[in-house]
């Protein structure tokens, strides 16, 4: 049940089905989600073996447009915008002015401008952001409100999702998306998701949204297909080692400490931030992000003290008990320099951990696809 506090929380155009599958919502970023049905380990092993359908109604999208919107987006994120062409996508983010990150995002190359999408705890702040930050002939549009989303993910997600459009899915790429018909509805389609599975995301009208969720259901039901929640949502994206904001990013830490300067291009024109963030890797930084397995029991949680002995080196971001490793996993920053046998302090007691290379999980039908 929702909080005292969370009354006036938004509720997508799925709400009533969530509520129907008895799921458990909560306020999440000001909005009613589920955050499991059957229960958050049952629901990620669904996604690595076959299929999961997730509502992911309540992310942020804009529309960028005019002659000079791609010159404005260049200079507003930090990847190499003018690489992409209509009909793929790219990972990229915002920075501030000190090079700390306003969020991380999805631009999509469209015909006549850019739709991005955006985390839903930042909608607002990014919006006012792109508005406020826009230069030339450009405009941006709010149309988060007039779109809902949802996820279909899993190595048994192109032949569901087969079933109910007329998209031809062997041809369409990862990070590229179609207009497309879904359960008789118009949609843009994209290959994409945040699982680490092979997977589709289906932005409709909140009109359509419930007969596209229905005949996806119907469409899997030969693949044990079940709902998902935000629960195995970030079990799942944790055990790829993606970065979540609010988490491993926030606008205090910048793309050489969260491990993304793989996305960030200083050769590429005085973005917003860029000067800052190559201060930062003159000077070094003083922490960076890693990833570490438990090695023996224990969960580790967000806030967990990092030990190196006595010394206290750095903080947990995010943690969890991995269902597909059976191990206590998590992402955090460290002191610089600090590479292996350090600890995690969990319940007042020190649970020895090692660094792992990332992703934790390596089998993801996604991996596979690209290859």
């Amino acid at each position: 049940m929702l909080t005292k506090e969370a009354v006036e929380v938004r509720k997508t155009a799925l709400h009533e089905e969530h509520e129907a599958l008895g799921a458990r919502i909560v306020d999440f970023a000001g909005w009613a989600m589920p955050m499991h049905y059957a229960g958050i380990v049952s629901e990620h092993r669904r996604v690595r073996s076959t299929v999961g359908l997730f509502d992911v109604s309540h992310m942020g999208e804009f529309v960028v447009t005019g002659p000079d919107g791609l010159a404005a987006l260049e200079r507003l994120t930090v990847n190499r915008l003018s690489v992409i062409k209509e009909g793929r996508i790219q990972y990229s983010a915002m920075c501030n002015e000190n090079g700390g990150f306003i969020d991380d995002l999805l631009i999509y190359a469209m015909r006549n401008g850019y739709m991005l999408v955006v985390n839903a705890a930042n909608r607002d702040k990014d919006y006012e952001w792109v508005r406020s930050n826009l230069e030339g002939d450009a405009t941006v549009a709010d149309v988060s409100d007039a779109t809902a989303l949802v996820a279909l993910q899993g190595p048994s997600s192109e032949p569901v999702m087969s079933k109910v459009t007329d998209a031809e899915l062997s041809t369409l790429r990862y990070y590229s998306w179609v207009y497309a018909e879904v359960a008789g509805a118009s949609t843009t389609l994209s290959r994409t998701g945040y699982t680490g599975e092979d997977g589709f995301e289906v932005y409709c009208s909140p009109d359509d949204a419930r007969t596209i969720w229905h005949a996806l259901m119907e469409a899997g039901s030969e693949f044990d297909i079940e709902p998902v929640g935000l629960g195995a949502r970030d079990t799942l994206r944790l055990e790829m080692g993606y970065s979540l904001y609010g988490s491993e990013m926030d606008e205090n830490r910048t793309p050489p400490e969260a491990g993304l300067m793989w996305i960030t291009k200083l050769d590429n024109g005085d973005f917003i931030g860029r000067d800052a963030i190559a201060r930062k890797i003159e000077e070094g930084v003083s922490e960076r992000i890693v990833g570490f397995v438990l090695e023996s029991r224990g969960i580790p949680r967000p806030g967990h003290r990092i030990m190196l002995g006595d010394d206290e080196v750095g903080r947990v971001t995010s943690g969890t008990f991995s269902p597909s490793l059976e191990k206590g996993i998590g992402l955090g920053y460290v002191r610089t320099g600090v590479d292996r046998g350090f600890s995690i302090e969990i319940r007042n007691k020190l649970v020895e951990a090692r660094a792992a290379s990332l992703p934790f999980y390596e089998h993801g039908s996604v991996r596979r696809r690209k290859k």
